[in-house]
């Protein structure tokens, strides 16, 4: 059984930075695919980054395009957000997503995963 657990959210003034974790137990972490999303509240849930661990290569949402960065290390099963130059829209809780495959071209589709975090608040003050 996956298990995904984050971490690393917290209340941040605008222009700050945070680091968000993904710890993922019980897979063969470097074949999945990993993502995050985040929903702020009264919205739908929105895609973020996604990365392909085989491989390193990264897609980021044109809204956090510049600003946020998906990383992995494949030795400590952790795939990391790291988010620059936060506004106040980006507060939102955050999810973690792994996929049993590489999904393709679905990677920005909540579909494509199969397994999710419980999520980590950020708050971003103006």
């Amino acid at each position: 059984q996956v298990q995904l657990e984050e971490s690393g959210g917290g209340l941040v003034q605008a222009g700050g930075s945070l680091r968000l974790s993904c710890v993922a137990s019980g897979c063969t972490f470097s074949r999945h695919g990993m993502g995050w999303f985040r929903q702020a509240p009264g919205k739908e849930r929105e895609f973020v980054a996604a990365i392909r661990l085989s491989s390193g290569n990264t897609y980021h949402a044109e809204s956090v395009k510049g600003r946020f960065t998906i990383s992995r290390d494949n030795a400590k099963n952790t795939v990391y957000l790291k988010m620059n130059s936060l506004t106040p829209e980006d507060t939102a809780v955050y999810y973690c997503a792994a996929s049993n495959v590489w999904s393709g071209s679905a990677y920005w589709r909540g579909y494509a995963y199969d397994y999710w975090g419980q999520g980590t608040q950020v708050t971003v003050s103006s």
